[in-house]
């Protein structure tokens, strides 16, 4: 694996508030190793250990990127949701926001088939052909159409499972992870101080409930991916 420094500083990472963690009677106790201490009744993540564990992330998905290996971003709670999508984007990566649908990956001939409609019916719509269609099928189609778009829509290009899946509060997503743990899908999580950091193949322990907490891990993880990707295209 390719080794690089990521400019991952201390003062960047207290000016987002990466640092304050749950309340300390919101903790999983296997977060013990990450708390530095604990402040007005929060616990405070020990930013150190998240720089190494943010740069151990950052140089598995250069790493990964420079393979041409693909990444699935997950976060859908209210505040990670516009993050993930703008993250993934940037980084020509697919990705879940609204809400996870049970099975999404280990019943992957289901999601392919929903997959499949999504695509027949965003063409249908393109070509006018609903338009064509009685009003009252028109409209049906339209709603489905609508919903697909909201739960699928940013892994509408993904032809198969994903290489590494990056995931934003583990809390939230646990129904994502398990699914990658089942199918041995490598993970990297972001880990507030009420998570269990031995579920996930890379936890960066940060608070996962402010947005510029998580808009600065992303980034970081973002612009190694990026960085990767420009590494594959150069060699290929």
């Amino acid at each position: 694996m390719t080794k690089r420094y990521w400019n991952i500083t201390l003062e960047e990472m207290m000016e987002a508030g990466v640092h304050f963690g749950h309340g300390t009677k919101k903790w999983n106790p296997r977060m013990a190793p990450y708390i530095s201490a604990k402040r007005k009744g929060i616990h405070i993540t020990n930013l150190t250990r998240t720089a190494r564990f943010l740069s151990e992330a950052c140089d598995l998905v250069f790493d990964a990127a420079s393979r041409g290996k693909q990444f699935l971003i997950v976060g859908t709670k209210n505040k990670a949701t516009d993050l993930v999508a703008q993250a993934a984007i940037r980084a020509r990566c697919h990705y879940v926001n609204k809400k996870w649908l049970g099975g999404m990956l280990t019943n992957w001939y289901t999601t392919e088939t929903r997959l499949r409609k999504f695509r027949d019916l965003r063409t249908e719509q393109k070509t006018g052909r609903l338009n064509r269609l009685p009003k009252r099928d028109a409209a049906m189609l339209k709603r489905q159409l609508s919903r697909l778009e909201k739960y699928l829509g940013g892994i509408k290009y993904m032809a198969g499972l994903p290489d590494i899946v990056i995931i934003v509060d583990q809390q939230e997503e646990y129904t994502a992870l398990r699914e990658c743990i089942t199918l041995g899908i490598p993970t990297i999580c972001l880990i507030d101080t009420n998570c269990d950091p031995d579920l996930a193949d890379i936890s960066i322990p940060a608070n996962d409930d402010a947005i510029a907490s998580i808009r600065f891990i992303l980034n970081k993880l973002v612009f190694a991916i990026c960085e990767g990707r420009s590494s594959y295209i150069s060699n290929s």
